[in-house]
């Protein structure tokens, strides 16, 4: 039910706006005619006209093309003030779209639009855009979603291409590099804490935009935070994962063992010649000195100290940067064996012979049971609620749209369609997405109930998205585990919480016990907050809001965004950003943390004010 005072939402059924659509309507047409209308409106600053082109419950996101922020506006008249707000400050012009990509859309029988694809500039940069028309009973076809996205700053592209380094220097190579990786002639402009795929491809981002940063890896190798953990942590299918600027090779496996990434983003990190610090920390950024506004203290193995005066700091510690949660199961002293964290357990060769309890049912419970299982080690997992599972082979391609796919199209293409749906309509879509899903997998999960293994549908049936954007875990995608648990290769606890640990083992509620000599805690992490505030003064705590979760308008809190937010007290911590994400959300929002800064850095005026 939703929240008093909370919009109710509903899909642009046919049913819903008394249409009916020919199929074989000239597409190209109806939206060169809806944009032709639409451009000189933008143009000529007429918001009521722009108001007109757009359905009563339409949504715009914008990433930052007309706000310097992450926004999604919700109805006709809270769009129509944005427009009038933020027009006379970027001055959108010189509209054009994309013949090659206008098509009709029809992701259900009841559901049709003309979804197409448009380029404009403003006073700061270049954009993009992506606009569905839906049809009305009376034939005419109004948007109900329109998306902008800033690509480029005016002035200042990305050095790629005909823009690269045309000088050759083949003789000067090895020395100028070490000096450049060691900042020995200049300082960097940015410090960036955590060499995984947010802090290399953030990097990579500032590379091409002529920014130089330093990646402060506190691992002796890049990669080591994918080497140093299971071998199936990765479930994502590669054509979802491709890096900005080097693509996976196409004879990689579908699924790479984490072993194999951690190889690649090392490879990645030495093609794309980014300045990394490895066997270094960080350990204290303070308000800054000499005109800057950060002080950032780094650490090297080897005692080395230096201390980088910078305007721009990016925290990008991924999900497991907060403390583990460990759960408060009484009496873990009495406990004879071993209890581990899912961030300490290595691999599953360490405890042969011994008898393994995971505690959790997500992903790392998935994974870590399934790779205990490969080696004949006797594992119980233990369910304490319920889990939204869906097959990798089936749910992946489903929940991407078909976008992400060998043949499908251009990531960069993929990235901005799947932007381009608000959070809320997106939730509205996957209800149904989800259903279809459940029908697909029902083998499996008819499977899994059979066995005990209490299973849901997400939050509000809407599956694992909502899932991922409220708390980053609550899912698995599976991709044999499960059978694994229905075979009972995996031994499944699901019925009763934990009462307490004994010295051998676990006592549950119901009474019965589970004798174990390991004790797996999978049970996620605690708020990702709490490493950026260590490296923080104390005073500037309470100006850091969330990490992750959602903001009343559906955009993640601090992904791609400075961790202060729009509040009251972000000035405190302006200049400090979060990168944090899986593989595709890197590579997307990596260029909007990078084009931010970039700004900052050439003089811009990054005003986020939306009045």
């Amino acid at each position: 039910m939703p929240a008093l005072g909370a919009p109710v939402r509903s899909l642009p059924t046919l049913q819903k706006l008394g249409s009916t659509v020919d199929r074989n309507l000239d597409a190209q047409a109806v939206a060169k005619e809806w944009f032709l209308g639409f451009a000189d409106a933008m143009g000529s600053g007429n918001c009521i006209r722009i108001a007109s082109l757009l359905l009563e419950d339409a949504f715009w996101r914008d990433m930052l093309a007309l706000t310097w922020d992450f926004h999604t506006y919700e109805g006709r008249d809270t769009i129509q003030q944005f427009i009038a707000d933020q027009l006379p400050k970027f001055q959108p012009s010189a509209f054009r779209i994309r013949s090659d990509l206008i098509r009709l859309y029809v992701p259900y029988d009841d559901i049709v639009c003309i979804q197409a694809f448009f380029n404009f500039e403003t006073t700061v940069g270049y954009a993009s855009g992506i606009f569905r028309l839906v049809p009305l009973a009376d034939g005419s076809w109004k948007a109900h979603t329109v998306f902008t996205n800033l690509e480029d700053l005016r002035g200042f592209p990305e050095k790629i291409g005909a823009l690269r380094n045309h000088e050759p220097y083949h003789q000067k190579w090895t020395e100028s590099r070490e000096r450049e990786r060691e900042f020995l002639d200049e300082e960097p402009r940015v410090v960036i804490i955590g060499g995984g795929q947010s802090g290399l491809t953030v990097a990579a981002r500032l590379k091409a935009l002529g920014t130089n940063a330093v990646v402060v890896e506190r691992n002796r190798r890049i990669g080591d935070n994918w080497r140093n953990r299971y071998a199936a942590l990765l479930h994502d299918t590669v054509w979802y994962d491709h890096f900005p600027y080097m693509p996976f090779p196409s004879l990689w496996p579908v699924y790479p063992p984490a072993a194999k990434l951690g190889d690649w983003l090392e490879s990645y990190a030495q093609s794309l010649e980014l300045n990394v610090w490895t066997s270094a920390k960080v350990t204290s950024v303070e308000p800054g000195m000499q005109g800057k506004k950060w002080s950032v203290k780094v650490v090297r193995d080897d005692g080395r100290e230096r201390v980088f005066q910078v305007n721009h700091v990016v925290f990008a510690l991924g999900f497991g940067s907060g403390l583990p949660n460990i759960p408060n199961i009484p009496c873990q002293a009495e406990f004879k064996g071993q209890i581990l964290h899912s961030s300490q357990h290595k691999r599953a060769t360490d405890h042969l012979g011994k008898k393994v309890a995971v505690i959790g049912a997500c992903t790392s419970a998935h994974d870590i049971c399934g790779e205990y299982v490969a080696h004949g080690i006797d594992v119980t997992m233990v369910q304490r609620s319920s889990t939204y599972v869906m097959s990798a082979k089936e749910g992946i391609p489903r929940l991407t749209g078909g976008l992400y796919l060998e043949n499908g199209p251009p990531t960069d293409i993929a990235d901005r369609i799947s932007a381009s749906f608000p959070t809320f309509l997106l939730k509205l879509v996957h209800q149904r997405v989800v259903k279809d899903l459940a029908e697909a997998d029902r083998e499996i999960s008819d499977g899994l109930r059979k066995v005990g293994f209490k299973l849901n549908m997400g939050d509000d049936d809407s599956g694992p998205f909502p899932l991922i954007w409220k708390k980053g875990g609550g899912f698995h995608f599976d991709v044999g585990a499960s059978q694994q648990i229905i075979d009972g290769k995996i031994k499944l606890k699901s019925n009763g919480g934990i009462t307490r640990f004994t010295p051998n083992g676990l006592l549950f509620e119901d009474g019965s016990t589970l004798e174990a000599d390991v004790v797996i805690l999978a049970t996620g992490y605690a708020d990702g907050r709490t490493a950026y505030l260590q490296l923080l003064p104390s005073h500037l705590h309470d100006a850091v809001q969330p990490l992750w979760g959602l903001d009343e308008e559906g955009e993640l809190y601090s992904v791609a965004r400075e961790i202060g937010g729009r509040g009251s007290q972000a000035t405190k911590v302006a200049g400090l950003w979060a990168m944090l994400g899986n593989l595709a959300m890197c590579r997307f929002h990596s260029k909007h943390v990078a084009l931010q800064i970039k700004a900052y850095e050439e003089g811009i005026n990054v005003d986020r004010r939306v009045d």
